[in-house]
């Protein structure tokens, strides 16, 4: 048995994956003609059989190196699959310029007429991969080819422009990031240790800077010729956006979709919504949503999504006999897997008042119950900690520090006398005025443990125009069990910089604005309306019945 057969097999193991079923070489570079005349370099992984089981098609802009080799090149292969692993435009030897999501609808086409042409291909395939080797499936998704069969989307958006701008501020840590990050993946000696380190201090720095969009050029200098585009069309009707939004795939596609995603992952909201559109067309779809971030799914939550992904496949695929499974897997947060029938399960519903003198409890407030006030300063703003961030500071935090801010208002309950469980998406009605329109509302709903340390469990954010109103926030989705004893906390802020760019308080262009002005806030409690969280619960774990 060769090494890299031994490896594999150790591997799988470890993984407690299906057993390799045969051998493998790989034919590297090779060359895929697309139809402006340019060429795009795909790794063929081939496996020593006669009888494949398939051909998977993965498109990816990170190089073809591992770990995505692994995880969308070896494993499958080393099953029986052909796997066509290629570097979209612009990326490790592809020609082109690299425009992030704009070239993939007509590359991902002329990929597969390239791909029927083979004469080892198998007459049928899947697509394959997450975050942006997802939004590449939805590329194709668009005018779906008769020879796909099935799609197994990890992470993946299909609406660019609602994950950049989707609640009016820009996500700033994660995009300008990503920028930084490919646009110098490709630089000699480039490590990705220094390349974190020098993200990461990167992007405080720059985060501390005004205007947006030249500060971001500062760091980026010479790479990312797209970010100013990015940050100057903040109007998500642009029809600049048109190109990086492919919600037309969910109304077309009809083969089944397996999905995943993450609690604390961006693009959470997005991998709801496919599951739903798709549910409810009456597409063949499966969700496994488990307690990880962005970063997880190749690492902690890499076994999951493989072994799901090895069996999807080979009953979609393959032709094997089917495999039970419920279309929905949710994790629990402190208790673990559950299995539903749809998503979001059936729940109760408790709500929670918020008081003054930093209460929540389960009554109304006097009518006449005075605001609760903080100011936010652009200057010096709320900081982000934990959430949904496409960065290492993503996922449960303890964000203890934030209640102690002066621009942040806690609302804490008492402490719960049985676990309560929470599924679905938690709400947030604020009675809010501030002294400036020009404001933004942050969220979060937390866990405070009998030590008294805050862990967050839900966010929500929205940017606003208008200086009084009831701001209905819808947070993030979740599956979380809040144990006896621990109290459920609320926050309030202006702001949670960097993860959405902070409102300067003024109507100049976010990409372009330097003038600073505060905004002091009221969420009101009796006198000016009421303020209320409004929880899918129950005192038994979610599921079907």
């Amino acid at each position: 048995m060769s090494p890299k057969s031994v490896a594999l097999n150790a591997l799988g193991r470890a993984l407690r994956l299906p057993p390799q079923t045969t051998g493998f070489t790989v034919r590297r570079g090779v060359s895929v003609p697309m139809r402006d005349g340019v060429a795009l370099l795909a790794d063929h992984y081939v496996p020593d059989t006669a009888t494949p089981a398939g051909t998977l098609l993965a498109r990816c802009p990170y190089g073809r190196g591992f770990p995505f080799s692994a995880l969308f090149g070896s494993v499958y292969a080393a099953r029986g699959y052909h796997v066509v692993f290629q570097s979209v435009r612009g990326t490790f030897g592809s020609g082109g310029e690299f425009t992030p999501m704009v070239n993939e609808v007509a590359d991902g086409a002329d990929t597969v007429a390239w791909l029927r042409e083979q004469p080892w291909f198998t007459g049928s395939f899947a697509t394959i991969g997450l975050s942006y080797l997802g939004f590449t499936q939805w590329a194709l998704l668009v005018d779906p080819p008769p020879e796909l069969t099935t799609a197994v989307i990890c992470v993946g958006p299909h609406d660019f422009n609602a994950a950049t701008w989707g609640t009016g501020s820009f996500a700033l840590n994660d995009f300008l990031g990503w920028s930084d990050a490919v646009s110098h993946q490709e630089d000699p000696g480039f490590g990705e240790f220094v390349r974190r380190v020098r993200s990461r201090r990167g992007l405080a720095r720059t985060a501390s800077q005004v205007p947006m969009g030249a500060s971001g050029r500062g760091l980026l200098a010479t790479g990312a010729p797209w970010w100013e585009s990015w940050v100057e069309h903040s109007d998500s009707d642009d029809a600049f956006w048109e190109p990086m939004r492919l919600g037309a795939a969910l109304d077309r596609v009809d083969v089944p979709v397996l999905l995943f995603s993450g609690w604390q992952d961006p693009f959470l909201e997005q991998s709801l919504a496919q599951y739903t559109r798709l549910r409810d067309r009456g597409v063949p779809t499966a969700l496994t949503v488990g307690p990880w971030t962005h970063a997880h799914l190749t690492t902690k939550g890499a076994p999951t999504v493989l072994r799901e992904s090895l069996a999807w496949l080979d009953t979609h695929l393959a032709g094997g006999a089917a495999v039970p499974r419920s279309p929905v897997r949710a994790y629990v947060n402190a208790t673990g897997w559950t299995e539903l029938p749809a998503w979001p399960p059936p729940m109760g519903e408790s709500v929670l008042y918020l008081q003054p003198a930093h209460r929540l409890s389960e009554d109304q407030p006097d009518a006449g119950t005075p605001p609760s006030t903080f100011t936010f300063d652009p200057a010096d703003p709320t900081p982000t900690i934990g959430g949904r961030l496409l960065s290492p500071d993503a996922g449960y935090r303890d964000d203890s520090a934030l209640a102690r801010r002066a621009d942040v208002v806690d609302f804490t309950g008492d402490p719960l006398p049985a676990d309560l469980y929470v599924a679905g998406s938690p709400v947030v009605e604020l009675a809010h005025s501030c002294d400036n329109r020009f404001n933004d509302v942050f969220v979060r709903l937390s866990e405070v443990d009998g030590k008294g340390r805050s862990r967050n469990v839900s966010d929500g954010y929205v940017r606003l125009t208008t200086d009084s109103g009831t701001v209905r926030l819808e947070l993030d989705a979740v599956a979380h069990r809040f144990s006896a004893g621990s109290r459920i906390r609320i926050l309030v802020a202006g702001g949670s910089h960097p993860r959405f760019a902070r409102n300067l308080g003024t109507d100049e262009p976010p990409s372009s604005g330097r003038t600073m002005k505060t905004a002091t806030h009221r969420v009101h409690h009796g006198e000016g309306g009421m303020s209320r969280l409004v929880l899918p619960s129950g005192s038994m774990p979610p599921s079907g019945d």
